[in-house]
């Protein structure tokens, strides 16, 4: 039972998401609180020089009913997933997808199928064959057996 058990926590897929769970909590602290301590108040700031008002922001939320609507939280938060997105992408699943693209690159890709004109051309030169108007390794065209040409025999060099 234990066997098992591990056996599903050491499958890759298994792995590779705990780790990025972990990683995208821990990150996402990070850049809540750069949002928070750094662009949250300069964010104010031009707010401040846009607006003239030393209130800051204060005076610059939407009101309904006396609710005001706190739209520097929003951009924060939009801030703060565009950047975990972005981190996360380039500092693990960038470097992942490189790292699988190495490896596959020693091995070589399976052959492709032949195409459906390929087999009929196959089939066609197999039936000629078997037919006896050519063998294999002639070359004859089918204006050759139009025309009732015969194939010349080898001659001595």
């Amino acid at each position: 039972m234990l066997k098992g058990f591990k056996d599903f926590i050491m499958r890759g897929n298994v792995v590779d998401l705990a780790v990025g769970v972990v990683i995208g909590a821990a990150f996402t602290g990070v850049v809540t609180q750069l949002t928070k301590s750094f662009l949250e108040p300069l964010i104010r700031v031009f707010v401040l020089l846009i607006t003239g008002s030393d209130k800051g922001l204060a005076g610059t939320a939407p009101k309904f009913r006396g609710i005001a609507f706190d739209w520097i939280a929003f951009v924060n938060a939009v801030i703060t997933f565009l950047l975990t997105a972005a981190a996360l992408y380039f500092l693990v699943v960038y470097p992942m997808n490189r790292l699988a693209e190495r490896r596959k690159r020693g091995e070589e890709p399976p052959p492709a199928a032949p195409s459906e004109e390929v087999k009929l051309l196959t089939e066609i030169r197999d039936a000629l064959v078997a037919a006896g108007h050519t063998t294999p390794g002639q070359q004859r065209g089918a204006l050759d057996d139009v025309l009732g040409r015969r194939p010349e025999p080898p001659t001595a060099r």
